[in-house]
């Protein structure tokens, strides 16, 4: 007890004569001084930053490009996360230089240890970032057409690392994102469907105008995937033997193929209905 009492004593002595200082104390309350606005600037950083990541996930809300919104969460948190860890260790670091730290050896030591995991992960880190700047930019969403150099299919997956794309025939494509240099995206926007008709030339123009108007109607009316009744555009072509009038149709994203099918069927019927009917 004696021994505990004495050394109570003497550490009371110790920090009247070194620390009770005027002097000192005027130097410790700037250092607490420093290490409060450190850390309130801090705090006044991320939460800017959460209000601007706020603000981004909105207008993502709005683009054309429609995301699922747990997708969008995730990106949301990822960013404020990032930017959190980020803030709060430049924050420890100058508290521990602002309480005497030395980082030299510990920022030497970081830096070593990041040079050799980038050159050891070169690939794996252009594909990260590359990923997250493709979800981020909503540059394509899962069910998306796109296609990407030679291959074209519906986005099954976006991924960190990769994107995974199911062609029509089934095949499912696995691309590094670092490998993505040019998407084309089908999905965005409505496309259009270009039909070419061949009439014969003593087949009567008007007529035939007529009648493909008749017929771009009735497919407007046969399905949801044209936007838009359908415009004869005219004569196209003209040829030795027959000529070629334009049809367009506005449809759907994607959907230009199957209401181009559609378009070729129901022209046909027709076709055949009125040369029945003349002959």
């Amino acid at each position: 007890m004696a021994f505990i009492t004495k050394y109570f004593t003497d550490l009371m002595n110790w920090i009247r004569e070194h620390v009770m200082k005027p002097e000192m104390l005027a130097s410790l309350f700037w250092i607490l001084v420093k290490i409060i606005v450190i850390y309130i600037a801090a705090r006044i950083c991320i939460k800017i930053a959460d209000k601007t990541i706020a603000h981004m996930m909105a207008a993502r809300d709005r683009s054309p490009l429609k995301f699922d919104r747990r997708r969008t969460n995730t990106i949301g948190s990822l960013i404020h996360n990032l930017i959190a860890y980020t803030v709060n260790l430049i924050c420890i670091m100058l508290i521990l230089g602002q309480i005497g730290f030395n980082l030299g050896p510990l920022l030497a030591g970081a830096g070593v240890l990041g040079l050799a995991i980038g050159f050891g992960a070169q690939s794996l880190v252009k594909d990260v970032i590359t990923g997250f700047f493709i979800i981020f930019e909503d540059q394509f969403g899962v069910g998306d057409v796109i296609q990407i150099d030679s291959y074209k299919g519906t986005v099954e997956e976006i991924g960190i690392r990769v994107t995974r794309i199911k062609s029509w025939t089934g095949e499912v494509h696995i691309i590094p994102n670092g490998n993505i240099k040019q998407v084309t995206n089908f999905s965005t926007y409505n496309s259009l469907a270009v039909v070419d008709v061949t009439i014969p030339h003593h087949m009567d123009i008007d007529e035939a105008t007529k009648v493909l108007k008749e017929t771009a109607k009735h497919v407007h009316e046969l399905t949801d995937d044209v936007v838009k009744e359908p415009e004869v555009l005219g004569v196209q072509v003209v040829g030795s033997t027959d000529l070629k009038i334009r049809i367009i149709a506005e449809c759907k994203p994607t959907r230009q193929f199957n209401v181009t099918r559609l378009l070729n069927i129901e022209i046909k019927k027709r076709l055949d209905t009125v040369q029945i009917e003349n002959s």
